[in-house]
């Protein structure tokens, strides 16, 4: 139960982190046409679990805890593409080639279809 709250008081601090860099961003973009608040956030998230994961993995900074509330629940809240990032990457660096661009191919493709899918639904 304690490793709930920690991923949960994580995830509420990557989720209002979420809301406001992606807001900022998308208005001093100026655009309205492109989602670049969505890019900024997925980036920087990707960016910092490939910090946070590299130094947890390679320097052992991290007790399991602050792992958890950094890793799951922060950034988990911030953006999961960075969690998705972070998976093809150890797949990559283990040599499962096949299985890290099946990872991408299949996330990304019936990621679009099952968000078509739904809105189709939606629709009915």
């Amino acid at each position: 139960m304690l490793n709930c709250l920690i991923v949960g008081m994580g995830g509420f601090f990557g989720s209002i982190s979420r809301y406001l860099m992606a807001g900022f961003v998308q208005k001093f973009s100026g655009s309205f046409w492109f989602p670049y608040g969505t890019m900024g956030v997925n980036l920087l998230g990707c960016l910092l679990i490939g910090l946070l994961g590299g130094l947890a993995d390679n320097r052992a900074l991290f007790r399991p805890e602050i792992r958890l509330f950094f890793l799951v629940g922060a950034l988990g809240g911030f953006t999961t593409f960075s969690t998705f990032g972070y998976e093809t990457l150890a797949l990559l660096r283990n040599q499962q080639i096949f299985s890290a661009f099946a990872n991408v191919g299949i996330h990304v493709i019936c990621g679009i279809g099952a968000v078509w899918l739904g809105y189709t639904f939606s629709n009915l």
